[in-house]
């Protein structure tokens, strides 16, 4: 099938481009390049530099390349800043994708696969997250992916959409070969930050609170291998061939690691330590976040090939080895 993959040169959509290409698909990239980076898009590719809010430039393209599916990778995702500037988050991942669904709806492209979030899910006292924990988010851009997540809902039963919704819990890793990966300006990922400070590419790392009620004091989360997120997305498109089809996945391990945990492994992959110092806890952080994710193992026939941190620890830490100032473009 023909893949408009919105966001398509950061870091999951990039991953998930290879991912469709393994699986025998044709993607199409449609990114605005504000953060993501043109030497992660392997050549020979289709890419439309623009923006996905610009009605009378995503349209054309649509009816153009006959598009089948539309997939959504390109929301700002900077929890922080989304509390100090919300107008921008809003602006990008409603609004703009608002403009997007409408020209989907004007060219008949009527399936559409949505990068959600479990920030969507709040602080909540019930783990593992499956699919119905009430939604409670506390960010704006928690807010931003509840929001879109209701509109899909309704677009369905108004015009026969068909769309996923993935609630990721923490994309990691790097795909194996090494050619792509994390790189984020700035970065806020737990691994690239520990294996920057191991390699002394920044002074230290800070560790925000010790005192949560986990088995070390740090808080818990679930780290995701983005390749096992992007097949899982490829492993929707048979059931979203039906109109009307609402699917929701959250997409984890279920196997939560401590950020102790995450340094000691960083440490025992590298071989290298990692400068740390501990702090107070930041606003806004939970004591863990993990997933149930049985629901798109069982429905999707989804396997998770990087089941424990230290294998995706490792892809990381190849990626940062032969390109030690990410994509240097």
């Amino acid at each position: 099938m023909k893949i408009l993959v919105v966001g398509g040169a950061g870091f999951i959509g990039s991953h998930c481009v290879r991912q469709l290409l393994a699986a025998g698909h044709e993607p199409l990239i449609l990114d605005n390049f504000v953060y993501g980076h043109r030497d992660s898009i392997p050549q020979g590719l289709t890419v439309y530099d623009g923006d996905m809010g610009d009605i009378s430039f995503t349209q054309p393209i649509l009816e153009k390349e006959k598009v089948d599916i539309v997939m959504h990778f390109a929301a700002f995702a900077y929890v922080g800043e989304s509390t100090t500037d919300p107008l921008k988050y809003y602006d990008n991942n409603i609004s703009k994708t608002v403009h997007l669904l409408q020209a989907m709806r004007n060219t008949k492209v009527n399936t559409f696969i949505f990068s959600s979030s479990c920030t969507i899910f709040g602080d909540t006292n019930e783990m593992p997250l499956h699919e119905d924990v009430p939604r409670q988010a506390f960010s704006p851009y928690g807010q931003t992916k509840q929001d879109v997540e209701v509109l899909l809902g309704y677009c369905a039963k108004a015009y026969g959409l068909s769309y996923a919704c993935f609630r990721y819990f923490n994309a990691s890793g790097a795909d194996p070969d090494g050619k792509i990966g994390e790189d984020h300006d700035p970065e806020t990922h737990l691994i690239p930050l520990a294996i920057q400070a191991a390699r002394g590419q920044r002074d230290k790392l800070v560790i925000f609170g010790t005192d949560y009620p986990t088995p070390d004091g740090t808080c818990l989360r679930d780290y995701i291998h983005v390749n096992d997120l992007s097949r899982a997305h490829i492993a929707s498109f048979e059931k979203l061939q039906t109109p009307g089809t609402e699917l929701h996945y959250n997409l984890g391990t279920g196997k939560p690691s401590s950020v102790l945990e995450v340094i000691n492994t960083v440490e025992d992959v590298t071989g290298l330590k990692v400068p740390h110092e501990f702090g107070p806890r930041r606003p806004g952080d939970v004591p863990a976040a993990y997933a149930y994710p049985e629901k798109a193992i069982k429905e999707l026939n989804w396997d998770i090939e990087f089941l424990d941190i230290k294998s995706i620890v490792e892809t990381a830490w190849k990626w940062h080895q032969s390109n030690p100032n990410g994509f240097e473009e």
